[in-house]
């Protein structure tokens, strides 16, 4: 297995350091529990012209168990091949890569010779390890691709690591952004810090993963002072989310509004009221109040209800959504109509379903 790394083609390290809209790829299974093909594909071909500045793909929203079902390399390709046939501009395909080192380096090498351009580093099977082992898993997976972070809240399989940690990762050789999802302010402050600490803000871009606050971490400056008492501001630059697998086109338009904003600008009154808004959204499709159990179906029952996957089935028939999930779904598509972005997907929908792309040959 040939593990030599990889840099960042200019065009997608400017796309990732600009920060961008990155969806957290879900997946479209018809209703006998069989991937589909055909709005897998459609997925990806709506967040493209959404104006997602790309996709990751084999990610906690793509359900984790695509691996023990033997559909990592296929999703993985769909969405490379998709992006590669349908995109007219640089796209960013972000991988994600999990389990003990053998089996990430196994999925960062695969993803790689798919096109990938960077490997999301789930590290929740480490969860037992010293930190020091975390640390060199993750600089093993580096020498393959270039890597992103991952604070992933356990609630959802991950666990906290500690901002010494942090620090560390920082100062390792390929890491290119780092997706803070600890769904904790205190310890996303902790990551912020240690990148600043470590010297890093120009090298490693910000993304926010905290679906409770993702307004706030757009558009709050970390200011924050080093241990020589020089003070250092860092910006969370974009999103890589699973929230942002719904309603994608408004998302990019958010994200569009707030880089529009001139340094030192005041924030308008309205845009930082979008906080709540989304974040009230987000509760219902994440399903915040049951620990967030019914996340992915939450997510798929927006897409099937816009038409752009069948069902809400999973590969875990014990994910589904939860108890009165779906009426708060209604609620806040009735009372926030304008975060929804039915209209463009109602017009784009038979294009994105054709098969007027390129065919996909599946593995077997």
């Amino acid at each position: 297995m040939s593990i030599s790394s990889t840099a960042l083609p200019l065009p997608i390290a400017e796309l990732i350091r600009d920060g961008a809209v990155l969806p957290a790829h879900p997946l479209a299974l018809d209703e006998s529990g069989r991937l589909d093909a055909v709005r897998q594909r459609a997925l990806t071909r709506y967040y493209l012209d959404a104006g997602a500045g790309g996709v990751a793909v084999g990610v906690h929203t793509t359900q984790f168990a695509i691996r023990e079902h033997g559909l990592y390399e296929q999703v993985l390709r769909i969405a490379a091949e998709t992006t590669r046939d349908w995109a007219d501009r640089p796209a960013a395909l972000v991988a994600g890569v999990t389990g003990a080192t053998d089996q990430a380096l196994a999925e960062a090498v695969t993803a790689r010779d798919l096109g990938y351009h960077a490997a999301l580093l789930n590290v929740a099977a480490l969860r037992e390890s010293p930190e020091s082992e975390v640390l060199a898993h993750c600089r093993r997976v580096a020498e393959v691709m270039p890597i992103i972070g991952f604070a992933l809240l356990p609630e959802v399989g991950g666990f906290h690591l500690s901002y010494e940690f942090w620090r560390a990762f920082a100062e390792l050789d390929n890491v290119v952004a780092i997706k803070m999802a600890p769904f904790d302010r205190y310890r996303t402050l902790d990551i912020v810090r240690a990148v600043i600490d470590a010297g890093a803000t120009e090298r490693i871009t910000l993304y926010t993963g905290n679906d409770d606050h993702i307004v706030l971490d757009l558009v709050t400056p970390f200011a924050l002072c080093r241990a020589d008492g020089s003070k250092v501001t860092a910006r969370v630059k974009g999103g890589l989310l699973g929230h942002w697998s719904v309603w994608t086109r408004r998302a990019v338009e958010l994200l569009d509004r707030i880089h529009a904003l001139p340094d030192g600008a005041p924030v308008p009154a309205d845009l930082l009221a979008l906080d709540s808004l989304i974040t009230d959204a987000n509760g219902a499709v994440y399903d915040a109040h049951n620990a967030f159990r019914g996340c992915i179906p939450g997510c798929l029952e927006v897409l099937r209800r816009q038409g752009l996957v069948r069902d809400v089935r999973c590969l875990d028939p014990a994910e589904q959504l939860s108890p009165g999930q779906a009426a708060q779904i209604d609620r806040v598509v009735q009372r926030y109509p304008d975060l929804t972005d039915d209209a463009f997907v109602e017009a784009n929908l038979k294009r994105w379903l054709s098969d007027d792309g390129a065919s996909i040959d599946l593995v077997a």
